[in-house]
């Protein structure tokens, strides 16, 4: 029984230490294009091409950075994404709360078969409605701004519907009976009650809807015709025009720019947008 314990544990320890390997092998593995950004936006361009190949830039050229927002708008281009991003989060969450709300706590006829609709759009690919999409805002006189990637937000998301409704299911309804009985609106449940129950759904959306604002290339690609108007994605992609060559270095510290908000948010968000993904799965 002693060998057969020995053995067991000695097993065990082998397969912690593979999964330590494998974790930390995909760490690296992730982490490593962030480093090479990085080390890239502190070297001179002389220095990216020099052979062999230098890890640590000696010296820092701490000046790339400023460099960019003088070459170019960074600063518009920032603030161009982030405000973008900001309301247009804010829309998508507002009124996929709302639709998922009805969904899970509203009974009405035909209430099913909409919600199956709703799921049905995320089956469509995009590009089967980019032109009748673009025609339409084309002639209410909307392209050339932020109105054809800002209202369609407010309209909800289905999949977002969907991951919200999941979490009101897994709520008591008992909820509901006691907001009555103290003479409470339906509107109360959803604004007093579930909402800020449903905090750690309603952060993984976000972080989730966020990100794909925060990248999204291919709407202001479309609808946007003037370069102010421009946020980091398409300005990023725009880059290298004024220079008629690729400059590495600062591409790279651009790049390093345009990631660092990203990676702050997930840093201080990443405790609630975990416990949002576990309690949304096990409530669905």
């Amino acid at each position: 029984m002693k060998r057969k314990s020995f053995a067991y544990g000695e097993l065990k320890l082998v397969e912690k230490g593979l999964l330590y390997f494998v974790l930390y092998g995909g760490v690296i593995l992730f982490v490593f294009p962030l480093f090479w950004m990085l080390i890239t936006s502190l070297k001179t361009l002389g220095d990216i091409h020099k052979l062999p190949m230098t890890w640590i830039p000696s010296p820092i050229q701490w000046g790339n950075y400023k460099q960019i927002f003088i070459d170019a708008p960074m600063g518009k281009f920032l603030w161009n994404s982030i405000w973008y991003t900001c309301v247009s989060v804010v829309g998508i969450m507002i009124a996929s709360s709302m639709a998922a709300f009805a969904f899970a706590r509203l009974r009405a006829r035909g209430s099913t078969l909409l919600f199956a609709l709703a799921l049905s759009t995320m089956m469509i690919p995009s590009q089967v409605t980019l032109i009748p999409q673009y025609l339409l805002f084309n002639e209410i006189h909307w392209t050339g701004s932020y109105l054809p990637l800002v209202v369609p937000a407010f309209t909800g998301s289905a999949f977002i519907i969907f991951l919200l409704r999941q979490f009101y299911l897994g709520i008591s309804r008992e909820m509901d009976e006691a907001v009555k009985i103290d003479g409470g609106s339906r509107f109360t449940l959803y604004w007093r009650i579930l909402l800020p129950l449903s905090a750690p759904a309603l952060a993984t959306a976000a972080v989730l809807e966020l990100m794909s604002r925060w990248n999204d290339l291919f709407g202001p690609l479309i609808y946007l015709n003037d370069s102010a108007q421009y946020p980091l994605s398409l300005g990023l992609a725009n880059f290298t025009a004024a220079y008629g060559q690729t400059p590495w270095n600062l591409l790279m510290a651009a790049s390093i720019v345009a990631v660092a908000p990203l990676l702050l948010i997930f840093f201080f968000a990443q405790k609630v947008f975990i416990q949002g993904i576990v309690v949304s799965g096990s409530k669905g």
